[in-house]
Formats: structure tokens, sequence, C-alpha cells
């Protein structure tokens, strides 16, 4: 598995590391990528945002929109 990255959205924000989510060959089915990308965050010792991510993708009104979720907590490839 890859080392977490460091993303940044602004230059006075503070860093957040997103572990990076592999979902290419991956089935497309939500819940499967919901799995991995908990696990990922679990790995990288994010139990808490593990949870919370998968939280909120379940209130999702969308596929598209648990994805938008997903991507807020990994990094996506």
């Amino acid at each position: 598995m890859k080392k977490p990255t460091v993303k940044s959205s602004g230059c006075n924000e503070k860093l957040t590391e997103k572990p990076i989510a592999q979902f290419e060959g991956q089935n497309g089915n939500i819940f499967n990528l919901i799995g991995i990308a908990s696990r990922v965050l679990k790995k990288a010792g994010q139990e808490e945002k593990a949870e919370e991510m998968t939280k909120k993708c379940f209130k999702a009104g969308s596929y598209t929109e648990a994805l938008a979720i997903i991507a807020d907590y990994v990094e996506i490839v």
C-alpha cells in the first residue's frame, strides 16, 4: 500500500493527511467503495474518520454524493 499523501487546499490552511485508496479495478458498488475507504482510513490510524465517513455516506442521497464524501477523506486512485 502506498504511503499517505498530504493535501492542502490553501496556503494558510492546516495540512491534512489523506491516505490513498486504490479504486482502479475494483467493483464500483458504493458499499464496496465505502468499505475500501474505511479500511484504508483505519490502517492509517484514522478510525474516527472512517466511522464519520461511513455515517455520512449512508446518509447521502446519491451515488455521486457518497463518492464525493469518500473523496473528502481519502485520495482516490
